[in-house]
């Protein structure tokens, strides 16, 4: 296979927006240079940085209502069992509207660099500013007068600090201030050659709020440094080095300590800093590549590339780029032993992040994850996991005080301090299959790695999700089905009998799909663990009881147990969909009626949507192997964002405003055209336009346990490569033409599908004549 495509975008000006800066980062600290010539901008970031604090939100008189409410629903009178949950079903306090207890995602600083040059009134030329995807790397270089400036950033995976250089053509051309700026909370010092800013956050106890401190160190070739008050002043230097440490007091740590022994301990060699760093992070980015063809348009500042694919799509290295983009966003925003990327990745520059910058559970986080295992960043799928078993502890007394249940639960909600209470707001916020749809991940790191050893320890996680419902599911009167109540079909309405529109009901098709797949895996792992077999029979039993998914009068799949008409047509959110993506409950093989459902509630719903909505109906198309339907998804997703939907000139999703969800589901749903494993087999290429002629894939990920690479020309793939990482089975969906396979002498061909078993790091080759 070739070597590593470059994957880089440019702009030929600086940033006028923060849309339009460079995001970088190592999993836990962020940098975002706007790369202005006079007054550089550096936003900075650091991932647990959070206002508020552990609250508890759990309203101990809710359960007294549970039955009434339920009466309410099952005798059709939703909009009082509505209204008496607003009174009776939510948490304890403001919920999310309340910043100094359930918190939010925070900027933690700016660092701003003010340049004086020999001729400040010189014209500017040349300018040029980057992100080099293959290296995390972004460069700025511009023309001023005679002399060419250069500046260079990265955030450290090796140092854990962020790093920036800034040099000239010309010796002693470097005259800058450097400071450090917040907009609330915050005291800056400057001593010697370092910058420190350092402030606690509004928490709901009283002096318990979350500390923060970072440093700037200045290392300077040539000239002379100035230490002022709260700045420091460079003149006449030859080179200057900023290293940025930054540190919260998250879950007890020092963050004064960490910041300092970050600085201290770093090797200033600037080359060998960059030589780690790229290391580094080439370990986890260099493992996939997607090759195709470029056009006319390939080379523009990325700005000017968006808007050229407007009107023309024949660009398809720029959704190879978006693709790229995704996973070297999830490899800059989570880490081993961190946080999973929030609702903003880690990047923000304000202190009012929108929706708080948490962790919305109803599909927010879960997208942010979805290229994890596909896209071979399979490490970085753990701190989501693990955030997850975090939940367990606070959503055993949730679940206990909500619905009198065993095992755990958590709602729409989720912030760095375990907060699984309902919302504030039933109408959206009484979803209660979050920790449910969250123990999907759970089972499919499983999938991808055949890890027992991992499953073992996941198990009691998924258990627990699986034991509330067990406890929690009722029998609905009018039906006889085990339904979730209260529940919600996220965030959409529908319109009672009465004519009123309702969000709260009894047992969304969601709901039903995720319980399904829920109790399916839990029984599945138990299975492999040989253990709990007793148990899993009584959820077995309880998942026959279930509601199947149904056809609705427009011969769409309903969203509810009744075929109500949706307040919202073309709602955002498509759940009653779960089952066709992420889930597999629907397929060609066992449910073609639903198949073709799907298609008729999609075209209800329409394309046009938010981010990251848009990008959930690119894999729906996937899975629906319909190509080019996805790649006119892609095209609305990829459309200039503006003041509306679509993506920002640095390629961030717009919801509006910024959401990065809408970048990593899209990067998923560009793999998913490529290659699918859900069903029971490999299948190569089910779902690309027919534009896309030629093409490599390299790396990616398939359930089983296997690395998979191929290559196609003039539509048909010529040469398949899968390298096991665990001794497994698999199966091949072969496509057309006389296949020569090599690696492997015992394989069976049964009806196109050709079945084999590879060892630990063995190989398969088959090419194609």
């Amino acid at each position: 296979m070739s070597a590593q495509n470059s994957w880089q975008y440019y702009f030929d000006s600086p940033a006028s927006i923060w849309e339009e800066s460079i995001p970088l980062g190592n999993g836990r600290i962020g940098m975002m240079p706007w790369g202005d010539v006079d007054k550089e901008r550096v936003v900075l970031n650091e991932i647990s940085l959070w206002s508020g604090n552990k609250q508890d939100a759990d309203n101990p008189e809710a359960y007294k209502y549970l039955g009434e409410i339920r009466r309410l629903l099952f005798e059709n009178k939703n909009k009082e069992a509505q209204n008496l949950m607003y009174k009776t079903f939510t948490c304890l306090g403001k919920g999310s509207a309340d910043t100094s207890a359930y918190g939010n995602f925070q900027n933690f600083g700016n660092l701003q660099v003010d340049f004086l040059y020999p001729n400040q009134s010189a014209p500017i030329s040349n300018y040029k500013r980057t992100l080099d995807m293959n290296n995390a790397l972004s460069t700025t270089s511009y023309t001023k007068g005679k002399i060419t400036y250069n500046r260079e950033y990265f955030t450290s995976f090796s140092d854990d600090i962020g790093v920036i250089r800034y040099t000239a053509s010309q010796a002693k051309a470097l005259n800058l201030t450097i400071s450090l700026q917040r907009d609330e909370n915050y005291e800056v010092s400057a001593e010697d050659n370092t910058l420190s800013i350092y402030g606690q956050m509004k928490d709901n106890v009283k002096n318990d709020g979350m500390k923060y401190f970072g440093q700037v160190k200045v290392i300077h070739k040539g000239g002379t440094l100035v230490t002022g008050n709260k700045d420091i002043q460079i003149q006449n230097a030859d080179e200057v080095i900023l290293l940025v440490s930054l540190a919260t007091s998250y879950k007890g740590k020092d963050e004064k300590a960490i910041a300092t022994q970050l600085i201290k301990s770093t090797d200033t060699n600037y080359s060998t800093l960059k030589k780690n760093h790229i290391s580094k992070y080439q370990h986890l980015f260099n493992r996939v590549d997607l090759t195709l063809n470029k056009n006319k348009n390939s080379d523009l500042p990325i700005n000017k590339r968006l808007e050229a694919f407007a009107s023309d799509k024949s660009d398809f290295d720029l959704v190879a780029l978006y693709m790229q983009y995704g996973r070297y966003l999830l490899i800059s925003s989570t880490r081993v032993g961190g946080l999973p990327p929030n609702l903003q990745g880690l990047w923000a520059p304000q202190i009012l992040t929108p929706w708080n910058g948490d962790y919305h559970l109803n599909i927010n986080l879960q997208m942010n994850l979805w290229g994890a295992e596909v896209g071979n960043l399979s490490e970085l799928h753990l701190p989501m996991i693990e955030y997850t078993k975090g939940l367990v502890e606070p959503g055993e007394k949730t679940a206990r005080i909500y619905y009198n249940s065993r095992g755990w639960v958590t709602h729409i909600l989720g912030n760095v301090w375990d907060f699984t209470s309902p919302s504030e707001d039933p109408s959206w916020g009484a979803t209660n299959t979050a920790g449910a749809w969250l123990c999907q991940h759970l089972w499919e790191h499983y999938l991808y790695t055949q890890d027992l050893d991992y499953l073992r320890l996941a198990y009691p996680t998924m258990k627990g999700a699986a034991l509330f419902f067990e406890d929690m599911l009722i029998e609905d009167p009018n039906n006889g089905y085990l339904v979730t109540a209260p529940t919600t079909s996220p965030e959409n309405s529908y319109f009672a009998p009465t004519g009123e529109a309702v969000s709260i009901s009894a047992g969304s098709t969601m709901d039903n799909q995720i319980i399904r797949e829920l109790f399916t895996n839990v029984s599945e792992a138990a299975k492999l663990l040989n253990i709990d077999q007793d148990w899993i029979q009584t959820i077995e039993t309880k998942k026959e009881r279930l509601a199947p998914t149904s056809i609705g009068k427009y011969g769409q799949v309903m969203e509810w147990l009744q075929d109500y008409e949706e307040v919202e047509i073309h709602h955002r959110h498509v759940s009653q969909l779960y089952g066709l993506y992420p889930g597999y409950e629907l397929n060609e093989a066992t449910s073609p009626q639903l198949m073709e459902a799907a298609k008729v509630t999609l075209d209800r719903r329409g394309d046009e949507s938010t981010g990251w909505s848009m990008a959930w109906k690119i894999n729906f198309w996937a899975r629906l192997k319909d190509g080019n339907r996805a790649y006119k998804l892609i095209g609305d997703l990829l459309k200039p964002a503006g003041e509306g939907r679509g993506t920002y000139p640095n390629l961030f999703s717009a919801h509006p405003p910024m959401q990065i969800d809408g970048n990593f589901g899209g990067s998923a749903g560009i793999i998913e055209m490529l290659i699918q494993s859900h069903a029971g087999y490999i299948e190569l290429l089910p779902a690309i336009p027919t534009e896309w002629k030629d093409g490599l894939v390299k790396g990616v990920k398939i359930r089983g346990g296997a690395e998979v690479d191929f290559s196609w020309k003039n539509g048909v793939i010529d040469f398949i490569e899968i390298k096991s990482d665990v001794p497994n089975n698999f199966i091949l969906k072969l496509p057309q033409g006389q296949p020569s396979i090599k690696g492997v002498k015992d394989y069976t061909l049964n009806e196109g599908k050709l079945n084999f078993q590879l060892k630990k790091a063995e190989k398969i080759t088959i090419q194609f004549r």
